[in-house]
């Protein structure tokens, strides 16, 4: 923006060098880029900040000069002598939520000619060319006031009447560039009683344009909503001096003196009359309050100004102040839109007082050691754990889409179908914030398959979200992996089934964790093989599932390979951490020796082998020690619908060393429990 010297010792006695003003702006947020003299005076280039629309304008700028040297303002005359009549115009604001006040005034008997030369001289300095008396007078206006207003020719009002509505569907208006230009819906216009006559705060319209036979002139002065000039600016690819204002927010307090101030000119060059002002103010500006610590200042900015020092720096930007408990109360001005909390208030103390002139200190900041809390670690641990055993860490998007929830099979009430609505995805596809890893760990194996990988270990920890009836989600922090393997021509053949290796990591996981109690149990999930698949279980509390995927889901994934077993998993991670001991307890490694014993049990084939499990554990003996299965069988002597159970017994005593006689006698009881409990036989 160009700011006359010239001009703005009008409003303010300052006898400071232009390099020196120069200097005082920029350091308080206004950058002058550059300084030019024409004819004696100085012209400052100055770059006014998006938030300070209050400043584009000859008074703004005194505004704030006066307050950052605390030199007293000064206004120009423009009190307006005026007809008790409003001329029959009437104005109605039918989209007041775009348009919040507009003010209008009847002016008659001018004359529209070449301005004065002194007019001419300002405008040329700040950017503008001169026009007619009258449009020269209301950008002049705009550049000493910093309000835009439009000159309308009265006679070519339809009727006498001014509208304020949205255009609608297939209206056209003519600008005064001369361009025929379609409306959007949604822009505001200024309509007269049959057609648009302006695009509000962008253009006026071409067929009311002040031209040099113009007698009357209708002069408004109004206030719109930022966001919808700005959106219509951009449709239209129209940009004015009016709307780069009106974009960023304008004084609706002060638009009548605007109106006030032009009327005043128009009279004093072209000796015209002017009429009463009709003023439509639907709903009136409330004045908005900021609480302030003067002790809170002090603290942030690093200095030790006095209360008295501090009250009177606000009193020259605040529109009103007073005193409640330990608190200053503020009343920012209604041109200060950027004025909302305590620190923009503290910002505007920085500015006054002299970012300069406050005092360099080195923050203090208690020095710690490091060291991650018992969480984080267990986390650290828990990737540590899965990485050790050959699974990569994949970090995928918070994204789903409801198609994933339908191919994994899960049922409508469950509670992954709680999904929340992202607002602004970054795509159609992935609408909703997941409700589990399950479908982000497929899409990564088919990725990867795609792209020739023979074998596929991976694993995330991230959240889910789950709608619930509060504002915000639930969010569960899960653990969850996958593992893939082709076929692969090696010297040697393994037979260990990709389940049991998955089941192996979890073992495993928890092995390092120090969890006991965890077990594994038919699990329900739609989406796993039936048989193959269990829910997870620490202390009687399900915590995941695993399972090997469902033939149909892995048919809907259309990977165009050979398709052997793929095992996942996904583990709620809270739940896992409240079982991780808080200390480890020391065991001493035992003094005594072991006795071994095995069991081998034909059971039904249905029978889940932690059923077996469970019973020894239920079965009272001090000297059972461990207990693991250790053989699988079904198969020829074996009677249909029955498997051999193989069982190792680990006897032993932490008080002496045990005799055949003494486990013999244990080991016959528990035989006959377990025959009695899981309804078997053994085995000959």
């Amino acid at each position: 923006m160009l700011i006359s010297l010239e001009w703005l010792k009008e409003f303010i006695d300052i006898e400071m060098p232009p390099h020196k003003l120069a200097e005082k702006l920029t350091m308080a947020g206004f950058e002058v880029e550059e300084i030019k003299e024409i004819n004696g005076d100085f012209i400052l280039e100055i770059n006014v900040t998006p938030n300070r629309p209050d400043c584009l304008s000859i008074l703004g700028m005194a505004r704030e000069l006066s307050i950052l040297l605390n030199i007293p303002l000064k206004l120009p005359d423009y009190k307006v002598i005026e007809e008790d009549s409003d001329g029959g115009y009437r104005i109605d604001i039918l989209a007041p939520e775009f348009c919040n006040r507009y003010t209008g005034r009847l002016i008659t008997n001018v004359k529209v000619s070449d301005s004065p030369q002194w007019l001419k001289d300002r405008l040329n300095r700040c950017g503008i060319r001169s026009i007619n008396n009258i449009v020269d007078i209301t950008n002049y206006v705009l550049l000493e006031f910093g309000h835009p207003l439009h000159a309308f020719d009265a006679d070519t009002i339809i009727n006498k009447r001014i509208k304020i509505d949205l255009a609608g569907r297939n209206n056209k208006i003519k600008t005064l560039d001369g361009i025929d230009r379609d409306l959007p819906p949604d822009a505001l216009l200024i309509w007269d009683d049959v057609r648009p006559i302006a695009v509000a705060g962008i253009m006026g319209g071409y067929e009311t344009e002040v031209k040099e036979e113009t007698k009357n002139i209708f002069l408004e002065s109004a206030h719109f909503n930022p966001i919808s000039i700005r959106r219509t600016s951009k449709k239209l690819n129209l940009r004015s001096e009016s709307s780069y204002r009106f974009e960023r927010g304008t004084d609706i307090n002060f638009l009548k003196d605007s109106l006030d101030r032009a009327t005043f000119l128009i009279s004093e060059i072209t000796g015209c009359k002017a009429l009463k002002i009709i003023d439509k103010y639907p709903v009136e500006f409330k004045y908005f309050q900021v609480k302030v610590d003067p002790s809170y200042i002090n603290r942030l900015l690093g200095t030790n100004l006095k209360e008295e020092e501090i009250k009177d720096m606000v009193k020259r930007f605040s529109r009103d102040t007073y005193e409640s408990e330990s608190y200053l109360v503020i009343t920012p001005p209604s041109f200060r839109h950027d004025i909302r909390s305590e620190n923009d208030v503290v910002e505007e103390i920085a500015r006054i007082y002299g970012y300069e002139d406050i005092p360099i200190t080195m923050p203090v900041s208690p020095m710690t050691t490091g060291r991650l809390d018992i969480r984080s670690k267990n986390l650290q641990n828990i990737k540590d754990s899965i990485r050790k055993l050959g699974y990569t860490e994949v970090i995928n998007y918070s994204f789903m889409n409801i198609s994933e929830l339908d191919m994994l099979k899960i049922p409508k009430n469950d509670r992954r179908r709680n999904t929340i609505i992202i607002s602004n995805p970054l795509s159609q596809e992935e609408n909703l914030l997941r409700t589990t890893l399950v479908p982000s760990l497929l899409k990564n194996l088919k990725y990867n398959i795609d792209r020739g990988c023979k074998e596929i270990r991976i694993y995330e920890l991230s959240r889910v979200f789950i709608k619930t009836e509060d504002v915000l989600p639930h969010e569960e922090l899960k653990i969850g992996g996958l593992l893939y393997q082709d076929r692969i021509y090696n010297l040697w053949k393994e037979d260990v089934n990709a389940f049991f290796i998955v089941k192996g990591t979890i073992e495993c996981l928890f092995k390092e964790l120090h969890i006991k109690g965890y077990t594994f149990k038919l699990t329900e999930e739609p989406f796993l093989h039936l048989g193959r698949s269990a829910d997870i279980f620490i202390s009687n509390s399900k915590v995941g599932f695993i399972g090997v995927l469902d033939p149909d889901v892995i048919e809907s994934l259309d990977i165009k390979k050979h398709r052997p077993d793929i095992v996942i998993f996904e583990m709620d991670v809270d739940q896992i951490l409240e079982h991780v001991p808080q200390r480890i307890i020391y065991s001493p490694i035992p003094k005594y020796p072991y006795i071994e014993r095995d069991i081998a049990l034909l059971v039904d084939e249905t029978l889940p082998s932690i059923e077996i499990l469970d019973a020894i554990n239920d079965f009272k003996s001090s000297i059972i020690e461990d207990v693991s299965i250790f053989d699988l069988y079904k198969g020829p002597n074996i009677p249909q619908g029955k498997k051999s159970i193989g069982l190792n017994i680990i006897y032993r005593s932490k008080d002496k060393t045990l005799t055949d006689e003494e486990v013999d006698l244990v080991h016959s009881a528990l035989v006959d429990y377990l025959i009695k409990k899981v309804n078997g036989e053994l085995r000959g």
